[in-house]
């Protein structure tokens, strides 16, 4: 202990043993009745005593209560059955000295078929209403999947049927197996361990759970709220196989399958060997018949097409596209030959007009270029004055001159030439 004193004025000052059991009576006292309901585990009756002591199990886990009553509420009322459902109307009681709780009950009630049907429609409609049971949210079960994951009651027959019909449909198939209570007030939470545990194992394609037929209460379990909303997020594909075909607890329409049977189940989950041998040897059989079909129809096409004069003698082909391109080179020629002709015309026209027009043509035929000093052309008497030089270009070359005056008339020149002989 600490060495720390405590200060009995103190709020973490310690509680007597007798302080601490009163003041918990005292609280569950102020609790008043209530109505409990649960699952008859065991009834006590001693001899001698006047009490009778009821074990009541929570129906979804694994919890009880002890429920007292007098023993008259039990002889008087109906017998209860093992297993049987039960509402109490009970007020806490609190023994001090051995610090125990229990119920004790004024009033036991068995519940009714009626009412569980009641409260077992209300929960389908309130699932439905949120989904649970679409159709657009169920899983495709695998066409083969590497491991079925099997939940079933320990050494039942619907384990051994879901077994022996799968590995007779196909041999080797391997399964992980978790036998469970499949009824009464554990069923519930083992189903549900069972469930997560086969969910996070990547190998398990496919789960399957499965009990045979029993009574509408053994199949309460498989409609227990808990466990169809735990079954609504799992997402390996999940096949329900509960009872017999008229049987339909909440499972059914959570599950991503229905299965009628465990041995319907069985054959919905692997494809049979045998069958799909059959069908490979159909589908070959079929295959095989339509290539030989195909084949057929080319050879009838190529045996067309070699009866055709053209292949049966390729000569014939060959010579006739040989004159037609023959005749097509000749014409080109031709063709060639003219235009080139008409060509070499053109250009000939051509220089002949270009010739006619260049200046050393003018020049050629006796014609001269007049410049002045200044290298401007003399287009005019009147743009040169008398003395001015001035030069002239030739066709073979240039001189220079001197302007006189005006341009002497023939009989002038005839008198100078006169004159000079």
């Amino acid at each position: 202990m600490s060495d720390e004193q405590l200060d009995p004025g103190d709020d973490l000052a310690p509680l007597s043993v007798r302080v601490v059991s009163q003041q918990i009576g005292d609280y569950l006292g102020r609790l008043g009745a209530v109505w409990v309901e649960g699952e008859v585990a065991e009834v006590t009756l001693r001899p001698g005593s006047a009490m009778a002591f009821i074990r009541l199990k929570d129906t979804s886990a694994d919890i009880s209560l002890q429920v007292t009553c007098h023993r008259s509420l039990l002889e008087n009322g109906e017998p209860l059955p093992p297993n049987a459902r039960i509402v109490a109307y009970a007020k806490v009681n609190w023994y001090a000295v051995r610090g125990t709780l229990s119920l004790m009950a004024r009033e036991i009630r068995q519940v009714g078929i009626g009412e569980l049907l009641a409260r077992l429609e209300a929960l389908k409609t309130l699932l439905a209403s949120e989904g649970l049971f679409a159709l657009d949210r169920k899983k495709e079960l695998p066409f083969l999947p590497r491991k079925i994951g099997l939940i079933c009651g320990r050494a039942s027959a619907a384990e051994k049927d879901v077994v022996e019909n799968v590995l007779r449909r196909w041999p080797g198939m391997s399964f992980e197996i978790r036998e469970v209570a499949v009824q009464g007030s554990q069923a519930v939470v083992e189903v549900s361990q069972a469930l997560k545990e086969l969910a996070k194992d990547g190998e398990v394609d496919v789960i399957v759970i499965t009990r045979g037929g029993g009574s509408f209460e053994d199949l309460l379990p498989f409609s227990d709220e808990s466990l169809i909303r735990l079954v609504a997020t799992i997402k390996t594909p999940i096949v329900s196989a509960i009872g017999h075909e008229q049987d339909c607890p909440l499972l059914d329409l959570v599950a991503d399958f229905r299965a009628s049977t465990p041995t319907d189940a069985a054959k919905r989950v692997v494809p049979s060997l045998d069958e799909e041998v059959e069908r490979t040897h159909l589908l070959t059989q079929r295959l095989n018949k339509r290539i030989n079909s195909i084949i057929d129809l080319e050879i009838q096409k190529i045996s067309a097409l070699a009866s055709r004069p053209v292949l049966k003698d390729p000569q014939v082909l060959i010579t006739s596209r040989a004159e037609v391109t023959f005749q097509l080179l000749n014409r080109s020629r031709k063709s060639f030959k003219a235009i080139l002709q008409e060509a070499r015309t053109e250009l000939k026209e051509v220089r002949a007009r270009v010739r006619s027009l260049s200046p050393q043509s003018t020049l050629d035929r006796g014609y001269a270029v007049i410049q002045k000093g200044n290298g401007d052309l003399v287009r005019n008497p009147r743009d040169v004055k008398v003395g001015e030089l001035v030069q002239l270009r030739l066709a073979k070359g240039e001189i220079g001159a001197q302007i006189t005056g005006e341009v002497p008339t023939k009989a002038v020149i005839q008198k100078q030439k006169e004159k000079g002989k």
